[in-house]
């Protein structure tokens, strides 16, 4: 009998929260907005490739509050075709998806064929948010790593592309954030009662993040853990990885023309459209 199910292959790799004290930094604005200009260009390529051949794919963002996941989510999306994407804010379950499974919410927001969805917070609440806070039975969320990973796995068997990202700042720089909030009328509204409360289980939450990465970082949906301590390398590095990750074996050379279509703007817009030389497939393309 012939496989038809992947295994779940983790790659053990050890993944382990960083201290901020060197982290990456982009050290001039010019520098920073010729990288963004790049790199979401190149999105934009991609997007259009993943539109056309619909193909599928999924971005989680987690991280710690403040560690700019919104910042990162509109840079990424900023030059997209908004036909292309939707962006899935994830807050406490509804009363209506209460009772249900947990995945279940999630299911309802996959994307359909030719679309990147992208999930701000996800189904990784189970592990971290729910077993810190103790929502959840002790069973249920250490059963969750496995039924995330056949989640995931179901998804990618089925052609889905998964990246996730965790956005990782230290203590003091998520406090400059939290002290920044308060200061600022226009994103005092950023800052809740939660976020506050959580910073005092700062090492549960890590513990729980690292458990994370070792139960739930398999080939398929491996996990990228960018470093945010400065907002302009987090924004640049999540626009890279994302690129990188959605390349992989897709062709991003523009589609043939539609020369029924050529013929007819010839005919009645009197537009002529100069000869032009298919370019070979692009999907080995290296990245700088």
């Amino acid at each position: 009998m012939n496989k038809t199910v992947s295994e779940i292959e983790l790659r053990h790799r050890t993944l382990r929260l960083p201290h901020g004290e060197d982290a990456p930094l982009i050290g001039s604005k010019q520098h920073y907005r010729e990288e963004l200009k790049k790199w979401q260009k190149k999105l934009l390529h991609v997007q259009q490739a993943i539109y056309h051949q619909k193909k599928r794919a999924i971005v989680v963002f987690e991280g710690w509050d403040a560690s700019g996941k919104g910042g990162a989510i509109r840079r990424l999306t900023g030059h997209l075709d908004p036909r292309g994407f939707a962006v899935h804010p994830i807050a406490a379950p509804t009363a209506e998806e209460q009772g249900r499974h947990y995945l279940y919410r999630f299911q309802t927001r996959l994307p359909k064929p030719g679309r990147i969805a992208i999930f701000d917070r996800s189904w990784y609440g189970r592990v971290l948010v729910e077993r810190v806070e103790q929502l959840t039975p002790d069973d249920a969320w250490q059963r969750a790593y496995r039924e995330i990973n056949e989640f995931e796995r179901m998804l990618s068997d089925d052609g889905v592309r998964i990246i996730k990202l965790f956005l990782h700042i230290s203590p003091d720089e998520q406090l400059r954030r939290f002290e920044e909030r308060l200061h600022n009328p226009y994103k005092r509204w950023k800052l809740t009662e939660e976020d506050i409360r959580n910073r005092s289980k700062w090492s549960d939450y890590a513990s729980a993040t690292e458990d994370m990465f070792d139960e739930t970082d398999t080939r398929p949906a491996p996990w990228h853990l960018i470093q945010a301590e400065h907002k302009w390398y987090a924004r640049v590095e999540v626009l890279k990885k994302v690129v990188k990750a959605l390349r992989k074996g897709t062709d991003i050379t523009p589609p043939p023309p539609d020369e029924k279509l050529i013929r007819l703007a010839e005919q009645k817009l009197g537009i002529s459209v100069p000869d032009t030389v298919t370019p070979e497939p692009q999907q080995s393309e290296q990245d700088n």
